[in-house]
């Protein structure tokens, strides 16, 4: 059984939300590394907000969509965390690697097959 509920998950991207919104400030993150951050916070409102889950407002969005796109943003932030790409800072790529890795863990803990919670 996984220990993520999907009330919690909604709960967890909220904050990720917050987290990506937050750290241009908070860990200086400048230039594209920034918008990024910034494009995530919304890309992660918007999904959360119109996925059909407890903490989805709308419920326009499958969940097995946002569990799919969970899926493939994860891995992608990890892999973006080894590249030295132009105007990356050594801070940009860890914040990206650990919400990479923070994803990704939340995804793979988190039970989407639960029907009790989403009726």
């Amino acid at each position: 059984m996984k220990p993520i509920s999907l009330i919690l998950h909604g709960t967890i991207d909220y904050l990720a939300v917050l987290i990506f919104a937050a750290a241009p400030a908070v860990i200086g993150l400048s230039g594209w590394p920034a918008v990024l951050s910034y494009a995530l916070a919304g890309i992660h409102l918007l999904m959360t907000f119109l996925t059909d889950f407890p903490a989805g407002a709308i419920k326009l969005v499958a969940v097995n969509l946002h569990n799919w796109v969970e899926r493939t943003v994860g891995p992608v932030l990890i892999i973006l965390a080894f590249f030295p790409l132009n105007g990356a800072t050594q801070n940009a790529r860890i914040f990206f690697g650990i919400m990479g890795v923070v994803i990704l863990a939340v995804e793979r803990l988190t039970a989407y097959r639960s029907t009790i919670e989403t009726k």
